[in-house]
């Protein structure tokens, strides 16, 4: 079953049990309401009746003297509004829902509009009931009879019984509406979920579709179309497309980084091979070549070692989020320590070190990987710090972080590298950096730990005039001695 069958069912069913609710609290207190009006219908038409009776003179009601009691209507033209009233409900009984029925002292019904039974129930005051009858209700009020002008005050008894007719017709007609209606909300609520599904969903159907092809070609460059609407299947569908395009990155620098792999490691290997062959020929009996080859295989090796171990480093490099998650380090602390070592080991370079840090400034950071990037930052400022031996670095904070900088003015880096230097095994000048050492993974290691701490690294270079190097990361709202705790 597809989404849009099952919003559209949803829709249907969640409007139905809304509606049926309400519609079932509305029926229940309309039909309520109607029922409370017979009720006072038949109180109001027994109290007429009565009025009516109560004018006899006779000790008891009888069959004649009831009958002469209804059929009397020329003197009702001087009488109140209620004894009016009584005459047209007794006029109108034929015709209505209400039924009247006249019993004697001793229960013996004397007069009736219907075919009503003689009772053995004697009430001694008003009482209006609903009496079941059949699969339908009735309403019946009896009271007794009195009369002022009789010896006797309780000259017999009257009943006022309605069918409610009237209110089941009503009742009727009033249930079917609400079926009717019911049914028409629940056939439209599930078109329109329907159709709202088919235009809000629309784009699940174009990741679906953008999913497919690059399940068959993950190098296809197919995307979710950009859709003109802010709204949660908008995010998704640009996080989507972000999604792929890393991803695509990733393959492409994963090829790029085996071809770089075996490129860099074709070289040392052919080169050990040559001079291990060259020995075994006949450069084993000679003590000079003997020693150059073994010099030579040796820094080859040596090489194959340093790449090898920089590749375990950008390794360990991309999961710092998960193995020092909880570490945190003083960086001004390091970052005298760095600047500290390379004045000692660079006697021949003049660096300075502009520390604006008023007091000790915590990031949360491994302290040994904030120490690898720094260096591999110097090392890089030294290696191409040819003629101008000056490295300057920098220490500052804002309210949430803390930036290191690190400067040279050597060669600098055009704007077309700028971008590519923190790819793999790049270099700006393949052949000078050769002959510097490196394999190009150095930048790329530090950006890796970086950005696992959740920090950022910026390049501003020109070709020519140095090159500086700006680290930012988060800085921890504490004091520094929680370390030593």
């Amino acid at each position: 079953m597809s989404l849009k069958v099952k919003w559209a069912l949803g829709t249907a069913i969640g409007a139905l049990l809304i509606f049926a609710l309400l519609t079932f609290v509305l029926f229940q207190s309309f039909t309520s309401d109607l029922l409370k009006r017979e009720q006072t219908s038949v109180n109001q038409s027994l109290v007429s009746v009565e009025r009516r009776l109560s004018d006899s003179r006779a000790d008891e009601l009888t069959s004649s003297h009831v009958r002469s009691l209804v059929r009397y209507s020329d003197g009702l033209a001087d009488k109140s509004t209620d004894d009016q009233s009584a005459k047209g409900i007794i006029n109108g009984l034929s015709i209505s829902d209400l039924s009247i029925a006249v019993y004697n002292l001793n229960g013996k019904l004397v007069f009736s509009t219907d075919h009503a039974p003689s009772t053995d129930k004697i009430v001694d005051h008003k009482k209006i009931q609903t009496v079941k009858k059949g699969s339908h209700k009735n309403i019946v009020g009896t009271m007794p009879v009195t009369s002022s002008r009789s010896d006797h005050p309780k000259i017999g008894y009257v009943r006022v019984t309605s069918s409610l007719t009237g209110y089941y017709q009503v009742t009727h007609r009033l249930f079917l509406i609400s079926v009717l209606v019911l049914v028409l909300v629940v056939i439209a609520s599930g078109l329109l979920g329907y159709v709202l599904s088919y235009f809000l969903l629309r784009p699940i159907d174009e990741i679906h579709d953008t999913l497919t092809a690059i399940r068959d070609d993950p190098t296809d460059n197919q995307r979710v179309p950009k859709m003109h609407r802010r709204d949660e299947l908008s995010d998704l569908g640009e996080m989507f497309n972000e999604m792929l395009d890393r991803m695509q990155r990733y393959i492409e620098q994963q090829s790029q980084f085996v071809e770089d792999v075996s490129h860099e490691l074709r070289t040392p290997v052919a080169i050990i091979q040559g001079h291990m062959e060259m020995l075994n020929r006949w450069g084993k009996d000679d003590p000079k070549v003997l020693s150059e080859s073994l010099d030579a295989s040796l820094k080859e090796t040596k090489r194959m070692q340093d790449l090898v171990q920089e590749m375990l480093d950008l390794s360990r490099a991309e999961q710092v989020e998960i193995n020092f998650r909880d570490e945190k380090t003083d960086v001004g602390e390091v970052v005298h320590q760095v600047f500290n070592n390379f004045q000692m080991i660079h006697p021949d370079f003049a660096f300075t070190l502009d520390d604006d840090l008023k007091e000790p400034t915590v990031a949360k950071i491994y302290r040994d990987h904030l120490e690898q990037i720094l260096i591999i930052l110097c090392d890089n400022a030294v290696k191409y710090s040819t003629e101008r031996k000056e490295i300057h670095l920098s220490l500052s904070r804002n309210l949430n972080q803390v930036e290191i900088g690190v400067q040279d003015f050597g060669e600098g880096i055009s704007q077309d590298n700028m971008d590519k230097v923190f790819n793999r095994f790049y270099r700006v000048d393949k052949a000078r950096s050769r002959k510097k050492g490196g394999n190009g993974l150095g930048l790329s290691i530090a950006k890796r730990l970086i950005e696992g701490y959740r920090g950022s690294i910026a390049l501003e270079s020109s070709a020519g005039y140095g090159s500086l190097f700006k680290v930012t990361f988060p800085v921890i709202q504490e004091n520094i001695k929680s370390l030593d705790d």
